[in-house]
Protein backbone atom coordinates (compact mmCIF):
# COMPACT_ATOMS: atom_id res chain seq x y z
CA UNK A 1 0.00 0.00 0.00
CA UNK A 2 1.21 3.43 -0.76
CA UNK A 3 1.72 6.11 2.05
CA UNK A 4 -0.66 9.10 1.82
CA UNK A 5 0.20 12.04 1.97
CA UNK A 6 -1.32 15.32 3.80
CA UNK A 7 -0.48 18.54 2.47
CA UNK A 8 1.71 20.78 4.89
CA UNK A 9 0.74 24.31 6.09
CA UNK A 10 2.40 26.96 4.34
CA UNK A 11 5.62 28.19 6.07
CA UNK A 12 5.18 31.54 4.95
CA UNK A 13 1.48 32.59 5.37
CA UNK A 14 0.65 29.46 8.34
CA UNK A 15 -2.76 28.42 6.39
CA UNK A 16 -4.01 32.37 6.13
CA UNK A 17 -3.21 31.92 2.08
CA UNK A 18 -5.29 35.06 1.16
CA UNK A 19 -6.03 38.48 2.83
CA UNK A 20 -8.36 41.78 1.88
CA UNK A 21 -6.22 45.14 2.05
CA UNK A 22 -8.87 48.54 2.24
CA UNK A 23 -7.00 50.93 -0.03
CA UNK A 24 -8.42 53.72 1.77
CA UNK A 25 -10.29 54.89 -0.70
CA UNK A 26 -14.53 54.95 -1.65
CA UNK A 27 -16.65 53.34 -4.35
CA UNK A 28 -19.21 55.27 -6.18
CA UNK A 29 -21.87 53.66 -3.98
CA UNK A 30 -19.83 54.40 -0.34
CA UNK A 31 -18.46 50.95 0.01
CA UNK A 32 -14.84 50.68 0.71
CA UNK A 33 -12.33 50.01 -1.98
CA UNK A 34 -10.43 46.58 -1.44
CA UNK A 35 -8.05 44.51 -2.64
CA UNK A 36 -7.27 40.63 -2.16
CA UNK A 37 -3.58 39.33 -2.30
CA UNK A 38 -3.14 35.78 -2.17
CA UNK A 39 0.16 34.46 -0.85
CA UNK A 40 3.50 34.32 -3.03
CA UNK A 41 4.35 31.36 -1.69
CA UNK A 42 1.41 28.81 -2.17
CA UNK A 43 -0.76 31.21 -4.73
CA UNK A 44 -3.13 31.50 -2.36
CA UNK A 45 -3.82 27.53 -1.24
CA UNK A 46 -2.77 27.81 2.42
CA UNK A 47 -0.18 24.42 2.13
CA UNK A 48 2.17 23.34 0.03
CA UNK A 49 3.56 19.84 -1.44
CA UNK A 50 6.59 18.15 -0.16
CA UNK A 51 9.45 18.98 -1.89
CA UNK A 52 9.81 15.45 -3.51
CA UNK A 53 6.56 15.38 -5.33
CA UNK A 54 6.62 18.70 -6.68
CA UNK A 55 10.61 17.54 -8.29
CA UNK A 56 8.84 14.22 -9.48
CA UNK A 57 6.36 16.02 -12.28
CA UNK A 58 9.10 17.52 -13.85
Amino acid sequence: MMPQTTPRVCRDCDGFAAVTITTGLQTATGARDTVRVNCPTCRGLGHTLPAALTRAGK
